[in-house]
């Protein structure tokens, strides 16, 4: 395999590394993923995440294992082990898939070839979604996103994040909200990282301030990504979305979805059809790892803690995939599913 450098995913010689995003912003350290139960694992921590980044990543392992003399019936249950890691992000079913597909003539050069196809297109994908993202955005907005989908959740420059990153490196003077997105804070650790790396001016605010803002007149419209959209146009997001939709459907504030038209689930009809991940109840009660040990909890508290929630279509002011820039009336009349 070819090698192949993205911000949280590098191959080189045939070795697939992983920055370990749990330990951002406090340290960059690259762990050496050699095997599919280390990579069920990154996944499953969020040690790699991000739909399109998780994809890519796991379809890269898969092919270097083939490349290295994997049998082709070990590689069809090992690619099914992992399309199975997380249940609500389509992006890694559908790369999965794509290389099960190309496994049935000349495994394993086609796998290979498949795998390095993936990386680039979501590349390209990435930048197609910032153009046409970017020209939603006004001189001078105040951008609100939620969550991480910038270069660390994909392999290009991101999803929300990249159309940010457009509109930044195109003059337009934009400011950005950072939500803190509980409970694990990709917000506040990954997101503000990112704009810090690229210059964006930013301020990261706690989840509760949203629609203090969005009264106040300081949020212009509202960019986020998603991890899953159904052929209707629901979609599922990090925890927290559909508050933000809700809020800016009141204030009437632009709220528009990012996303590959990788993340587009036809076979999914509405969002009642998502499966919704629920993660440990730790995870709520405190934080822990390298952010040192804070419990906030009684150590017996009921809790619950799904990862994402589901927005319905109706409060979306536009999708934007790679393909084009969709508004309801074009999902209402297929235009979605047409891609």
């Amino acid at each position: 395999m070819n090698d192949l450098h993205a911000l949280s995913i590098f191959v080189d010689d045939n070795q697939l590394s992983i920055l370990d995003q749990t330990q951002l912003p406090n340290k960059k350290q690259w762990l050496v993923c050699d095997s599919i139960d280390s990579m069920v694992l990154m996944i499953q921590k969020l040690q790699i995440r991000g739909a399109p980044a998780i994809g890519i990543a796991a379809c890269l392992l898969l092919a270097i294992k083939a490349e290295k003399g994997l049998a082709e019936e070990d590689f069809i249950r090992n690619a099914n082990r992992l399309r199975a890691a997380r249940p609500t992000a389509v992006n890694l079913m559908n790369n999965i898939d794509s290389l099960l597909q190309a496994s049935k003539t000349g495994y394993p050069k086609s796998v290979v070839d498949e795998a390095e196809r993936l990386f680039y297109e979501d590349i390209e994908l990435c930048n197609k979604l910032s153009e046409l993202g970017n020209s939603l955005i006004s001189p001078n907005s105040n951008i609100l996103t939620h969550c991480n989908t910038g270069g660390l959740a994909t392999v290009g420059v991101g999803t929300a994040i990249g159309v940010i990153r457009k509109a930044h490196g195109s003059g337009k003077n934009v400011k950005v909200w950072v939500g803190e997105t509980r409970p694990l804070l990709q917000g506040g650790r990954l997101t503000a990282w990112e704009m810090g790396e690229l210059g964006v001016p930013y301020r990261l605010i706690c989840d509760s301030m949203a629609a203090m803002l969005m009264a106040r007149g300081e949020v212009d419209c509202i960019f986020v990504g998603a991890d899953r959209i159904a052929a209707n146009g629901d979609f599922a997001n990090k925890i927290g979305t559909y508050n933000l939709a809700v809020l800016a459907s009141y204030h009437e504030i632009p709220f528009y979805v990012v996303a590959p038209h990788t993340t587009v689930d036809l076979a999914c009809e509405n969002g009642n059809l998502i499966p919704i991940e629920e993660r440990n109840a730790s995870e709520v009660k405190g934080v822990s790892g390298g952010f040192g040990d804070c419990i906030w909890a009684p150590e017996g508290a009921p809790v619950y803690n799904p990862a994402f929630d589901v927005t319905p279509a109706h409060l979306v002011s536009a999708w934007i995939l790679d393909t084009g820039i969709y508004r309801v009336e074009d999902v209402q009349t297929g235009k979605l599913a047409r891609r």
